[in-house]
């Protein structure tokens, strides 16, 4: 009986541990890693099965060919670990290098690490798509993208690359307080 509870007890522990390690992650990203804005393009927000959620589509997820280290002529292959360094043009970070190796940034440049994604027009593309972990924001039900407004997103990056959604905006304002607006 004494080693069914310490292994019960072991368990939950253990899942605590990882609950606790994984928010303290995630909050120490949020908390010191280089904030950063991007610009983001319209997508059509809803699914009912997962609930309410904004899709982000980004203008630094199209990465030309001729901005990789190595200059491309072909796609890279889905699911293949993209780097690449954003510098801030205007209000927001546009991507002035890529590599699928790893690269230093420039004094002035932040690293995002993503990952390729397949496209079906591939032959003809003359960029990579690229998924940064950064395309869904989870909101409010019955908070859906208003259509026609503006969003920009602040991100925080950490040292990793992997970045954080750390505010979404809608024509500047927050994200719930532009919405209290809009369904007034």
């Amino acid at each position: 009986m004494k080693l069914k509870l310490s292994l019960l007890v072991l368990v939950l522990a253990l899942q605590t541990a990882w609950i606790l390690g994984t928010t303290f992650i995630q909050e120490r990203t949020l908390a010191a890693g280089t904030v950063i804005s991007l610009e983001t393009r319209l997508v059509d927000p809803r699914d009912l099965l997962r609930g309410d959620y904004v899709t982000l589509n980004y203008k630094i997820s199209d990465v030309a060919f001729d901005l990789f280290s190595s200059a491309r002529t072909n796609q890279v292959p889905p699911g293949q670990t993209v780097y690449v360094a954003l510098e801030p043009r205007g209000q927001f970070y546009e991507v002035v290098r890529a590599s699928t190796e790893e690269l230093a940034p420039a004094a002035g440049q932040v690293l995002l690490k993503g990952r390729s994604q397949s496209r079906w027009n591939s032959a003809t593309a003359k960029t990579v798509r690229v998924l940064y972990g950064l395309e869904s924001y989870y909101v409010r039900e019955g908070t859906g993208n208003p259509r026609g407004k503006k969003l920009t997103v602040q991100a925080a990056v950490p040292a990793s690359g992997q970045a954080r959604i750390k505010e979404v905006f809608i024509e500047g304002k927050p994200y719930a307080e532009a919405m209290k607006d809009f369904t007034r």
